[in-house]
């Protein structure tokens, strides 16, 4: 009993060390660097120990047929050009994430005070406030104690079994590093068994519940590439989970044990970090499990540069949806419609809308849709599904809806 007890407790002490040595140092000399195609399923289910029992695969770079891979190349010249290059929808083809259908909480930081603590949010530890970056305001997490912080919310427990979580996240000395989301247990601290594990995040890989499973070689978010935003999905119902980093989804677990509390993020603090756009939504249902194409199809996840009808890259998870859809049913038609909050002028919204409802189409199309099953409509502001006086309201009611005909 004397021996497996020490047996256990070294092991106990290497995974913490291990743990802390990530968290302190996070060298890209630490890490084993996988191949784009670790991005699959199948990498996905390996542990630490599967996965430096890998390196000397890793001359097989290149070869994967991996779909969610990007198809870069891993040279040396490629990648220093790439360092600062913008997502496209090109990189985000393969992107199957869809966020839930009735947004509970939309971060808006428009019109905060720089210097302060953001409004919507309460802090729990450290410090943190909103600061300009990029042309806007975001929360600024700065070197120092690090922070805790939550979304304000009416309930203390308010998140159901079926959610998605997003946000966009970049580091000052890396893309990512040093920060955990948490549904209510603090990541690498004692945990509840009656809450749900959180998810941890380095420049190199992502921890829940099989591990440490490694980034794919071509998310660069290693040092060489500071200062770049990442897009962090996350989409839960009830055991099942995944973990996307911009157009990569980077782990695909279904042994999640407890049930979610809220949504809290941590960020260490070793170095000035910034986040923004975080978005919790409410499960959403499968379009495919559906014996009948519902009459109407309300996607959140398509979405616009501010004020333009340009298609943001993530927007590809819910448009993959509705192509694979109609790829499936070769009978099947639809009216997209174009909806907008009540910010601005009313006839310019109107324009706007049927701009992003004719943007949807085109992409449909030059995925290989036949034009003549797709017709659009913008209702701009006029048709609002809930109110327009909260962030969350506005949210919900920017949308595009496929509509069977």
């Amino acid at each position: 009993m004397a021996i497996i007890l020490i047996v256990v407790c070294q092991y106990s002490q290497a995974q913490f060390l291990k743990r802390l040595k990530n968290k302190i140092t996070q060298t890209a000399a630490d890490h084993v660097t996988n191949d784009a195609g670790n991005a699959t399923d199948k990498a996905i289910d390996k542990t630490e120990d599967a996965a430096k029992g890998d390196k000397s695969n890793n001359a097989e770079a290149g070869s994967s047929s991996d779909p969610n891979s990007s198809g870069s190349s891993s040279g040396d010249a490629t990648a220093s050009s790439e360092k600062n290059s913008p997502p496209t929808i090109q990189s985000y083809k393969n992107y199957d994430f869809v966020p839930g259908d009735d947004i509970i909480f939309e971060s808006d930081l428009a019109d905060e005070q720089t210097g302060e603590i953001p409004s919507q949010f309460t802090l729990s530890d450290g410090q943190v406030d909103v600061q300009q970056e990029d042309g806007e305001n975001v929360i600024h997490v700065p070197t120092g104690p690090g922070a805790t912080f939550t979304p304000r919310m009416t309930k203390e427990t308010y998140m159901p079994d079926q959610f998605t979580v997003e946000f966009d996240f970049k580091n000052e000395k890396f893309g990512l590093n040093h920060f955990s989301v948490d549904f209510g247990n603090r990541v690498y601290y004692a945990q509840d068994p009656a809450i749900m594990p959180g998810v941890s995040f380095t420049n190199s890989d992502v921890t829940w519940t099989l591990g440490d499973v490694e980034f794919p070689k071509d998310l660069h978010a290693d040092g060489d590439y500071p200062m770049v935003w990442h897009h962090i999905a996350i989409a839960i119902n009830k055991n099942v989970g995944k973990v996307y980093v911009d157009q990569y989804r980077v782990a695909n677990v279904n042994n999640l044990t407890g049930k979610p509390n809220n949504v809290t993020i941590h960020v260490s603090g070793y170095e000035n970090s910034f986040v923004k756009n975080i978005r919790i939504a409410k499960g959403g249902i499968n379009i495919y499990k559906e014996t009948t194409t519902p009459s109407k199809i309300i996607m959140h996840g398509i979405l616009f540069d501010v004020d333009k009808a340009t298609l943001k890259p993530e927007s590809m998870g819910s448009i993959n949806e509705i192509y694979n859809l109609m790829k499936k049913n070769a009978s099947l038609k639809f009216e997209i419609d174009g909806h907008t909050d009540n910010t601005g002028d009313a006839s310019h919204n109107l324009t706007l809308s049927q701009q992003r409802a004719d943007a949807v189409k085109t992409q449909l199309v030059s995925m290989g849709i036949d034009a003549s099953r797709l017709t659009t409509k913008g209702f701009g502001d006029t048709k609002p599904i809930a109110g327009n006086d909260t962030p969350e309201g506005k949210a919900n009611n920017r949308r595009v809806e496929f509509i069977k005909m």
